[in-house]
């Protein structure tokens, strides 16, 4: 036994000191087939089982044991839930001391930043800024490596097209072209170009797929879709995951069309492994292997974990079912040993990526930046910076910017001092204490103002609080929405308005004072306002921001920053308008007014509230129609369009000018315009910019009935302006080579 263990150290010692950790692209195929044929069967299913750290559960508790002889025996590949250095260190000890030494590896969900939490990402898609994404996210990374964390649960890039699914919260809206953006901005972000570098961490697209489709918004529920849009809309950002490297994917909950996506062979092997050449590994979401036996697609739970290991879930996240099962199933026969195999390499590929078996602790030498002010002064800036940008103005009376001369400003409704929920949900170790309040932000940004603060309601029951006399108050500034914890995972909502009791505080406060009222509409979902909107001279969507949020709507507040937020989801008028999405087909007898015998509702209008790639600014812009480089071009031909936005307003500002396709007739439906560009320009009054996109096969074309990706030849049209129902028009005609 001891020659055995000192063998392994002198294996160990050769990897460690002949194989620097390189960049994600080196090819360590030899050093990883040396250590599979080290291992013994349990020692391989070992490292496709992840526990959680027990003393922070993210979903239903499923064991309590302590891991502890499992780990030094070589057989649990991951721990999650992980939150310092010291923590990570130990169980970093326990694999050292397991015959092989295989290092751990730690994850952990960092969402929307790790100490210093930035806009949730519905929040940050809005700023349509992808530099802005892509830099916090090498923040976020850059924090979590510093706690020990190599890999982050993160991006979420479904698709979400109905307000009542929580989890719209985490992605980027309804847009597949504009999630696929914002898919390889976060992927980029966490982990840079080099695996080697310590300040980035291993990201994770989830959830695969079509977990953003779930019947009626219902989290977990099934997603009954055609095979056509899933290929369409639900998967092309996972698709633009992998082409920007990204390390690992996540399972999702639910089942695709009769198929739980743990137990999903087509998606997981033929297309993710097969087609589109992922080389990664797949983790399942927590406890999803087990739950395929409660779709009632496996028997029993050993039944689950077979199918699931056939189908390619390379690691099962604390379900126990791997670590119960797996082994027996292998030594039985009913799972091949060669799927294990290739399970265990991608595992270990990913480790030798990052460098652990180089150095298991390089990530827990940082421990001093976690309290460092400069570093965390730097981070705050871009949590600033982010949040403005984030925030979407969709109304304004001539009453903002608020100006200096505004001597006493009302500051009404809890949210303005309630800390914790700026953070949002899933704010990692973000800490309340350290967020920046509306009123705090405010009384910063206009320190000569007398600044009150007024309850409004009870942030608990929604009970109205008596108001006093406005006549003081040059300007009234109130909140309304959610709370932070109304949104995310299991809190789907089949009323999507904002409380009638706070939506009628507005009518109250405008009708007693008769001053300017602006509103700011917190939430991590499109919301239904309604009721309050004709009394609010001013609304600002203005999400949950984390930790600078109230600095960053102060900013937005007194003009500093001027608003350049636009809407990634459509924002219902009824909740029974759900799911709705500005991409969607023609029909045969297609909306108008006052016209029965036409796809819409009898008791309601078929438009939106507010339509996607929505938000004003403080100034004007004027988008010039676009111009065509000529009006044929042949197949394989980059398509290039010009247009130019002035801005016709007296500040400076921001627009995105935003192009939009239309295949006019195809072999299979096309939607009415689908995004295909942005472009974001900073203009002072008065100037002019010139804008030029290029368009390639990749935005012309899509899946046929053969689901096959082509480009047709034919008439297309191609669409320029601020929103999705504010356009300029222009054609060109798509002839064969």
């Amino acid at each position: 036994m001891k020659k055995n263990s000192l063998l392994c150290a002198i294996i160990w010692g050769i990897m460690a000191t002949t194989l620097p950790a390189q960049t994600v692209k080196k090819d360590y195929t030899h050093q990883v087939d040396s250590v599979l044929k080290l291992m013994t069967v349990e020692e391989k299913v070992g490292q496709m089982i992840q526990y959680s750290n027990n003393k922070l559960l993210t979903g239903p508790s499923l064991d309590s044991r302590n891991h502890t002889e499992e780990i030094k025996r070589g057989e649990v590949g991951s721990i999650f839930n992980i939150l310092t250095v010291e923590r990570a260190k130990q169980y970093q000890d326990l694999a050292m001391q397991s015959r092989l030494r295989i290092p751990l590896i730690f994850g952990l969900d960092v969402v929307h930043g790790m100490r210093t939490i930035f806009p949730i990402p519905m929040a940050e898609a809005a700023s349509f800024n992808l530099e802005l994404i892509k830099k916090t996210a090498s923040v976020a990374a850059a924090e979590t490596s510093a706690h020990g964390i190599h890999w982050t649960f993160a991006p979420m890039v479904d698709i979400s097209r109905d307000a009542r699914w929580g989890r719209s919260m985490e992605g980027a809206g309804e847009d597949p072209w504009y999630g696929s953006q914002v898919a390889k901005a976060r992927v980029e972000g966490f982990q840079g170009t080099d695996y080697n570098d310590r300040n980035t961490v291993l990201a994770c697209a989830k959830h695969f797929a079509a977990y953003g489709a779930a019947v009626a918004g219902k989290d977990y529920a099934e997603a009954d879709i055609s095979e056509h849009t899933l290929l369409q809309v639900y998967l092309p950002p996972f698709r633009a995951a992998v082409e920007a490297g990204v390390g690992t994917f996540m399972n999702a909950f639910n089942e695709i069309n009769g198929i739980p996506a743990t137990a999903h062979k087509p998606l997981l092997r033929d297309i993710l492994k097969g087609e589109w050449g992922f080389k990664g590994f797949v983790v399942s979401d927590w406890g999803s292997v087990g739950e395929i036996a409660k779709h009632r697609m496996a028997k029993d739970n050993e039944d689950a974990g077979r199918l699931a290991a056939i189908a390619g879930c390379d690691m099962d996240m604390h379900s126990m079912t791997y670590a119960r099962h797996l082994v027996n199933l292998v030594k039985q026969g009913a799972v091949d040993i060669t799927l294990i195999d290739d399970a265990v390499k991608r595992i270990l590929t990913v480790k030798f990526e990052l460098g652990l078996f180089d150095d298991p602790y390089r990530y827990n030498y940082r421990g001093k930046e976690i309290e460092n002010k400069k570093v965390n002064a730097a981070h705050r800036k871009v949590a600033r910076e982010a949040g403005a940008g984030s925030v979407v103005l969709l109304k304004n009376q001539n009453v903002l910017p608020v100006t200096s001369t505004a001597g006493k400003i009302a500051v009404v409704g809890p949210l303005n001092k309630a800390k914790k929920d700026m953070l949002g949900n899933w704010s990692a170790i973000g800490k309340a204490e350290e967020v920046i309040s509306v009123f705090d932000g405010l009384k910063a940004a206009l320190p000569k103002a007398k600044i009150t603060y007024i309850e409004g309601y009870d942030l608990e029951t929604n009970e109205l609080k008596p108001l006093p006399d406005f006549s003081e108050y040059d300007v009234i500034i109130v909140s309304v929405g959610e709370r932070a914890m109304e949104s995310g995972e299991a809190k789907s909502k089949v009323d999507i308005n904002i409380n009638a009791n706070q939506q009628l505080m507005v009518k109250q406060i405008k009708e007693k004072a008769g001053k300017p009222v602006i509103t700011l509409v917190m939430g991590g979902r499109p919301l239904i306002f309604s009721d309050m909107e004709p009394y609010a001279d001013a609304i600002l969507m203005t999400w949950w921001l984390g930790t600078e949020a109230g600095n960053s709507i102060a900013d937005v507040l007194i003009g500093k920053y001027n608003p350049s937020g636009k809407l990634p989801m459509t924002f219902p008028r009824h909740v029974g308008q759900c799911p709705l999405y500005y991409n969607h087909k023609s029909t045969g007898r297609a909306w108008a007014p006052n016209n029965p015998w036409v796809s819409g509702y009898m008791d309601e209008s078929v438009k939106p509230a507010y339509v996607f790639g929505y938000g004003l600014s403080y100034t004007t812009f004027e988008i010039a129609a676009p111009v065509m480089s000529k009006k044929e071009y042949k197949a394989g031909e980059p398509v290039v369009l010009t247009t130019s936005v002035t801005n016709t307003g007296q500040y400076t500002g921001k627009e995105t000018v935003q192009l939009y396709l239309q295949d006019v007739v195809s072999s299979v439906t096309r939607p009415v315009i689908e995004l295909c560009g942005i472009r974001q320009v900073e203009l002072a009054p008065g100037e002019t910019r010139k804008i030029e996109f290029t368009l390639s096969e990749q935005e012309l074309g899509f899946f046929n009935s053969d689901k096959q990706f082509v480009t047709e030849p034919g008439d297309f049209k191609l669409f320029v302006g601020s929103s999705s129902d504010n356009l300029k028009a222009t054609e060109f005609e798509l002839i064969k080579k």
